[in-house]
């Protein structure tokens, strides 16, 4: 019996190209039997777990070599009927979501060309009566933009684009970030929809770089108007943080995989991750290594010679610039050696050295062999010269170069300056002690809690007589001593829900989501006791502590070293600065120094002002706001 196709599908397949109508090839063959079919894949709402839209995905006939999409693109390319088969592929999308009668919007993939193809072959002015042939609204319809090439020609895309809105219509820009989706074309087209490619989703926690990257992502979103959908979806991780990072759609197996029916509802374990709103704790990027500080570095505009400069010539710039502490000598803008104002002035001044070598060149009194930074250097480089055994490099200063070419001198004081401040800088990130977030990371982890409206535990955590066992034992073992707080914490705390940041010394902060927070406590408190006085000498161990000079130089005994933690809870809208949180856990630290178990719990809700009160007038208050 011969298969009766619906009269829309035969009126586009006879609308189509000779290589289609008449091909030979198998997949010409399959579409002129309409023997191709969609399944649909859900898209979801990350706010409030709803069903947002449903993506039409093109199979060939099942238990075949043609069922996937790849092998039906691949066939496409081989067969030279690629457009005509994309065309192919929409309606056959509209027919296949027509028939299931849901009432829902519909991503439907097109290539570029095959859109400027589709809206030829429709006419102006007949595309929104078109679709309401296919049973389908327009303002139900993305048309999503997939690239298969780059986009050469825009002008007849960007018609195409009138027209699409035109009729009602919307766009979307498809795998963004993979390669081929340009800026660009987001830039053109201005869609409203834009799917984040997986590589950008996928272990999205392991990946610092790409939480920044969607965070820029997100920004050009904002700046467009424009909707983003994260594709590759898979594990409770990744949703929780894209849910946080305020990506309003997503897309993947972990919300729902593609099926012949439409999805009524995400998946449970998707919808578990968007009705707890408990917020996730975001990877922080490491901060050690800042490329380009020297661009912040005030560099000497000195004047420059070439290695043919005769030494009266190098002495008289010298003794016309008094400030200068060396000279680049350059070929071409670009440095071959340095000459030192003091080496180079001693040789001079001796006796009948200008009327023998005043007319040379310079050269066999420089250092040929010169410290050169560019400006985009990383901290660890100019580390290597302040640490270096060769001392001229402070001495002699070093040249500064911008893309191999001279633009100035740089002297040893400035270098150790900012260094400095970029080591500072780099601390208020990640500690490089423990590497765990510094205080910028804790106070913005602090403000989502807040901004979340949900209760959280801000629990600060101390070393109890640590000044004395640093002392004693040196900052080796101190160093040993901290890990192993950090160690034991980050053992203890569940890194999906609670954050660990070091504020710096013997100083951690511990912001509580998980309900059992207290009993995590309790352990690390014990476990800490147990494990530290493995740091002690064997004396110390029999003694329970050491001798040692108090803060006032007095000889006295301590106890082996303890942790001390107060926690403070924080219930929903209370506070409304990080500041403030602060100070309440630093207030519950300084009780729980004083007390024999080692951990006081404050209630924020209870007596706020007088906590408030007594943290503010501490007067070593502990605070992130520095």
């Amino acid at each position: 019996m011969p298969l009766q196709l619906p009269q829309q599908h035969t009126r586009v397949v006879t609308a189509l190209s000779p290589a289609v109508r008449n091909g030979t090839g198998p997949l010409a063959q399959l579409m002129r039997a309409g023997e191709l079919h969609c399944v649909f894949q859900p898209l979801g709402d990350l706010r409030t777990g709803a069903v947002f839209a449903h993506e039409a995905l093109i199979r060939g006939p099942e238990n075949t070599a043609w069922h996937t999409p790849e092998a039906l693109l691949s066939m496409a390319r081989c067969e030279h009927i690629l457009p005509d088969f994309e065309l192919v592929c929409v309606t056959t999308a509209l027919r296949n979501w027509a028939a299931l009668g849901t009432e829902g919007r519909l991503f439907v993939n097109i290539s570029a060309d095959a859109l400027v193809r589709g809206i030829s072959l429709c006419g102006r002015n007949r595309l929104a009566s078109t679709l309401r042939k296919f049973g389908v609204q327009p303002r139900m319809l993305v048309l999503e933009i997939t690239e298969h090439d780059r986009v050469t020609d825009m002008a007849p895309l960007r018609q195409a684009v009138k027209e699409v809105h035109a009729a009602g219509m919307r766009l979307a820009l498809d795998d963004f970030g993979d390669g081929r989706s340009s800026l660009r074309l987001w830039s053109e087209v201005r869609p409203d929809f834009v799917k984040i490619d997986k590589y950008f989703v996928h272990e999205l926690i392991a990946h610092p770089e790409n939480l920044q990257m969607l965070r820029a992502i997100k920004g050009i979103a904002d700046m467009f108007g424009t909707q983003l959908v994260a594709e590759g979806i898979e594990t409770q991780d990744d949703l929780r943080a894209l849910r946080d990072l305020d990506i309003p759609y997503g897309q993947g197996w972990l919300l729902g995989r593609p099926a012949l029916a439409a999805q009524r509802s995400l998946h449970s374990a998707a919808l578990k991750v968007v009705q707890d709103r408990r917020v996730s704790v975001l990877p922080h990027p490491a901060q050690s290594s800042r490329p380009g500080i020297l661009r912040g570095l005030q560099v000497l505009q000195a004047p420059t010679a070439t290695p043919e400069t005769p030494n009266d010539a190098i002495a008289d710039l010298f003794m016309r610039h008094t400030e200068l502490h060396a000279v680049a000598l350059l070929d071409d803008d670009r440095p071959r050696a340095l000459i030192n104002r003091q080496q180079f002035m001693n040789h001079y001044a001796t006796l009948y050295f200008r009327e023998v070598h005043g007319r040379k060149p310079c050269m066999a009194l420089a250092n040929p062999a010169p410290r050169v930074v560019e400006l985009d250097c990383d901290v660890e480089q100019l580390i290597g010269i302040l640490t270096s055994q060769d001392q001229r490099y402070l001495n002699d200063g070093f040249i500064v170069t911008d893309n191999g070419r001279y633009i100035g001198l740089g002297t040893g004081d400035k270098l150790v300056r900012a260094v400095t401040e970029a080591r500072i800088e780099a601390a208020r990130h990640a500690n490089p002690l423990t590497f765990l977030p510094g205080n910028i990371p804790i106070s913005m982890h602090i403000e989502r809690l807040l901004e979340s409206g949900n209760g959280f535990v801000a629990c600060y955590a101390d070393l109890n007589h640590f000044k004395p066992f640093n002392d004693l034992y040196g900052y080796w073992r101190g160093d040993e001593m901290i890990r192993l707080v950090a160690r034991l914490v980050v053992a203890h705390c569940d890194a999906q829900r609670d954050f660990v940041g070091h504020v710096g010394g013997d100083d951690f902060l511990i912001l509580f989501q998980s309900g059992d927070w207290l009993q995590r406590c309790q352990s690390i408190v014990e476990e800490f006791a147990l494990e530290a006085r493995g740091l002690f000498d064997e004396t110390a161990r029999m003694a329970g502590g050491i001798h040692a000079e108090d803060r006032h130089g007095v000889q006295r005994f301590f106890p082996c070293t303890t942790l001390s933690m107060g926690a403070a809870r924080i219930p929903p809208g209370l506070l409304r600065r990080a500041e403030e949180v602060a100070n309440l856990a630093a207030q519950a630290k300084h009780e729980a120094k004083q007390a024999a178990s080692g951990i006081v719990v404050l209630d924020a809700s209870a007596d706020l002002p007088c906590l408030l009160q007594a943290a503010l007038q501490r007067p070593h208050l502990d605070s992130l706001a520095a």
